[in-house]
């Protein structure tokens, strides 16, 4: 994956939601603030 620069739009990309349903962050666009939460799975 390649190094996201500061002030430049982040790039496209779909994960699934909680219920499993993909979303993509263009889903998203002209919204003023999105929150992205990446949980890690402990082994």
């Amino acid at each position: 994956m390649p190094k996201v620069e500061l002030s430049t739009p982040a790039p496209d990309f779909t994960l699934p939601d909680y219920k499993g349903v993909p979303v993509s962050l263009s889903h998203f666009a002209g919204k003023r603030h999105i929150l992205l939460v990446f949980n890690r799975g402990f082994v």
